[in-house]
């Protein structure tokens, strides 16, 4: 099964605010805020959505296909990806504009403020994906993570017009785009990945309601943070799966990509869903407990240790004839 992943690649500035965003707001000067937070902490790591779930996938012993823009500037993080097992032939550089940035604050609640910074993401936009699954002996799977917005809307297209099955991966983006471009990135993904909010913003949005929704994609799975995730399809129970417990999360960006990257591996195996998000839960611990998106470790016995401690022997004994060595 060929995957690709096309979304944002960027350079993640991430800081630490020891304190609380809330308790800097005034609630009757809302109207007019203008705040600076000293951060004690300041940490430059390889990100990006597309990036961080395909460096995952790599790990996990796949080669997905990365799909997106960059600046001339990629050089390094490209050896990176590639030493990791990601096919990186497909990225498209920019003669003008750097590398996507995404500059984020992260307080003691783990509530974080954020600005990105799309430079040479803009020109996502450009990128065909027939020529790459033309490059690559054709592609099972797409998956359209957050980009830039009318890139997210060409991919899905162009994978409806071609018969591509693809995954649907709105996220950050919902809060950009209207309703009838949000129905043009959902209708007829074969996954649909949201949170909580998200999933409200989505139908709030298109104006479908969740059986709505439903009958137009093929799985709907929205992550609930510490309370796991929930798989759901038409016509079907919908089935809830625990998180891993983390007891202390170190910085949660990215591990939202983790879950996804998990997910789709384990679909790549041929594994039930159930036993997919029971993957993604576990890679995303992973993540929450470092400082960065592509700065942890896994070790085939670490993880199905883990693994076996929340969901128990026979989901390891499934799960772990796919883990690589």
């Amino acid at each position: 099964m060929r995957i690709a992943v096309t979304g944002s690649i960027a350079t993640d500035h991430l800081m630490t605010f020891p304190g609380r965003f809330t308790d800097q707001l005034v609630p009757d000067r809302l109207d007019r805020v203008s705040l600076s937070f000293l951060a004690d902490e300041l940490v430059i790591r390889r990100g990006g959505v597309a990036a961080n779930i395909c460096f995952t996938m790599g790990v996990l012993g796949l080669r997905p296909v990365l799909v997106g823009s960059v600046g001339d500037d990629f050089a390094d993080y490209r050896s990176w990806l590639e030493r990791h097992g990601v096919d990186t032939e497909s990225v498209h550089v920019s003669e003008l504009k750097h590398t996507a940035r995404f500059l984020c604050t992260t307080d003691d609640d783990q509530n974080q403020i954020a600005t990105f910074y799309a430079g040479a993401m803009s020109e996502a936009r450009d990128i065909e994906i027939g020529p790459i699954a033309d490059r690559t002996g054709g592609l099972d799977l797409v998956l359209v993570s957050p980009n830039d917005p009318e890139a997210m809307l060409r991919h899905s297209d162009e994978c409806r017009a071609r018969g591509i099955p693809f995954a649907a991966d709105p996220s950050q983006q919902l809060a950009r785009v209207g309703g009838e471009d949000v129905r043009r990135l959902v209708d007829g993904a074969a996954y649909l990945f949201t949170n909580e909010y998200e999933k409200a913003l989505c139908e709030e949005k298109t104006g479908w309601s969740d059986a709505d929704v439903l009958s137009r994609v093929g799985v709907r799975i929205t992550t609930l943070g510490a309370k796991g995730a929930q798989i759901d399809r038409a016509g079907e129970e919908g089935v809830h799966v625990p998180a891993v417990m983390v007891e202390n999360v170190v910085d949660p960006t990215g591990g939202g990509d983790a879950f996804r990257a998990g997910f789709l591996s384990a679909v790549h195996w041929g594994l039930p869903l159930t036993r997919a998000a029971q993957v993604g839960n576990v890679v995303a611990a992973y993540v929450l407990e470092t400082a960065g998106p592509q700065e942890y470790t896994i070790t085939r016995d670490g993880f199905l240790d883990r693994l076996t401690g929340v969901y128990g022997a026979d989901a390891a004994a499934e799960i772990a004839p796919h883990l690589p060595a």
